[in-house]
């Protein structure tokens, strides 16, 4: 992502833009620790973000998840929306959509 860590972070974190994780998720993280990481838990689901620093500039965001019920696919696809939909958000965050 083009944004800073930080910024990504705080998007991703922003209770009022939830809308990039899958909906059992729509909550604010279960828990965020240093180092830009948080975790979402829901019936079934849980989610686990970490936002690092890439050298060139930018950030890269890592999302992990699990879901009852999905398979390696199916879930693969899910991160993938997920995490094009924070990128989204992110850049909405400096047009002010």
């Amino acid at each position: 992502m083009s944004a800073e860590p930080e910024v990504v972070f705080n998007v991703a974190t922003d209770p009022a833009r939830v809308g990039w994780l899958p909906e059992p998720l729509h909550h604010r993280p279960v828990a965020t620790a240093p180092g830009l990481v948080a975790a979402w838990l829901g019936d079934a689901w849980r989610a686990d973000l970490v936002v690092q620093d890439i050298p060139a500039g930018g950030a890269l965001a890592v999302l992990e998840m699990s879901a009852d019920g999905l398979d390696d696919d199916a879930l693969a696809a899910v991160v993938e929306h997920a995490l094009t939909e924070l990128d989204g958000e992110v850049e909405e965050s400096f047009t002010g959509g």
